[in-house]
Formats: structure tokens, C-alpha cells, sequence
């Protein structure tokens, strides 16, 4: 079975699930002083990814976004529950 992948155009095989989603968590800051970052008092969001291995073993993936990347993370959110509502 194959998937489509339309915003890069090429096609890439289903693989077995080796892990699940267990939760979510984000929140957002602002930073207002730093010794090596430039850019302050801009807003951005950090997302907690808890993840379960196929062990069941449960890890936490963390990252960071700027609102710029965290709105096209939701919008193509909203395009993956717009095309499970085809299904």
C-alpha cells in the first residue's frame, strides 16, 4: 500500500507502526533575556510529543516553533482531519 503525499509529490510506502500516540502538551512563551539569543520578546510555542514504543516503553519528544511554523503545523492538521472525514 502506498500514500500519496501531495505537497512533495512522490510516494512513500506505509510502514508498520512502531509507535503510538499517547499525549500532547505545548504551551507558549516569549523569551525576555538571553545571553546568545537575538531575537527577544518573540512569542513561540513548544510542543511535548509522548510517544509509546512498540515495548510500550514511553518517551517524551520535545520541539519548538516560531507562530509563523506552528500556524502551517495546524493547517495542515486541519487538512489531515478534512480528508479523514472522506474515509
Amino acid at each position: 500500500m502506498v500514500v500519496l503525499y501531495s505537497d512533495i509529490g512522490s510516494e512513500c510506502p506505509i510502514l508498520p507502526i512502531k509507535t503510538s500516540f499517547v499525549d500532547i502538551k505545548w504551551k507558549l512563551g516569549v523569551a525576555m533575556s538571553s545571553d546568545t539569543c537575538r531575537s527577544l520578546k518573540y512569542p513561540y510555542v513548544t510542543v511535548t510529543l509522548k510517544v509509546a514504543d512498540a515495548s510500550g516503553q514511553i518517551t517524551n519528544k520535545c520541539f519548538e516553533m516560531t507562530v509563523p511554523q506552528f500556524k502551517n503545523f495546524f493547517r495542515q492538521f486541519k487538512e489531515m482531519a478534512a480528508v479523514l472525514e472522506t474515509v
